[in-house]
């Protein structure tokens, strides 16, 4: 029977060993550049995303250059990538909003980020977290898959009480990183599918009975 009782801090520092290089694999300039990356990269890999955002960036750089142009010729730019149609209108009209009401600036909490088109509390606080280095967590597929394989959370939870359950069980100093640390950790080795248990620290101490 697998033991439900690892230790957080003991599962942080297995983490750290094994990706002491964890972090964003997203490739931008700014804040803002970060924001529309961020958006891109829902239900798509981040290596995709980083296909079209050289061009996407070299011709609209900001929130400015960005509210002024249709959604068709964002699409067209970004169409390679998963529900590019939404997310192209989301990005020009995030922009829009920015211009109008946050001087085309990304804000830097988490209630007016939520206020922009497109952006919901796991972008928000990779923005938070990424961009401005606020302490935070944000719970994406890989997050919530080893969270809830690892007794971190259970498998019935929502990601917002995955979020606040990891944010209960580790130090803040910790919650950025450990959001890196996770990803990297699902992304590389706690794969949905076949996860590679003869490298993984925690083999036999999970939920997954494969």
């Amino acid at each position: 029977m697998a033991n439900k009782k690892i230790e957080p801090l003991y599962i942080y520092q297995k983490l750290e060993e094994m990706y002491p290089e964890a972090h964003c694999e997203l490739n931008y300039k700014s804040v803002y550049q970060l924001a529309v990356a961020v958006m891109l990269s829902a239900q798509t890999t981040d290596v995709s995303v980083n296909k079209v955002t050289p061009v996407l960036f070299e011709k609209y750089p900001d929130a400015e250059a960005m509210a002024k142009a249709s959604y068709r010729e964002i699409e067209e730019i970004i169409k390679s990538i998963g529900l590019y149609r939404n997310k192209a209108t989301n990005v020009v009209n995030m922009s829009r909003k920015l211009i109008e009401e946050f001087s085309g600036i990304i804000p830097d909490n988490m209630e007016d980020l939520l206020k922009l088109p497109g952006i919901g509390r796991k972008s928000a606080n990779v923005i938070l977290s990424e961009g401005y280095r606020h302490p935070a967590i944000a719970v994406d597929t890989h997050v919530h898959r080893v969270a809830a394989r690892l007794y971190l959370a259970k498998e019935t939870d929502t990601p917002d009480q995955t979020e606040q359950k990891l944010r209960k069980k580790f130090p803040e100093e910790y919650w950025s990183k450990l959001h890196h640390l996770m990803i990297f950790f699902g992304r590389y080795t706690c794969h949905s599918k076949r996860p590679e248990c003869d490298k993984c620290p925690f083999y036999g101490q999970c939920r997954y009975k494969g």
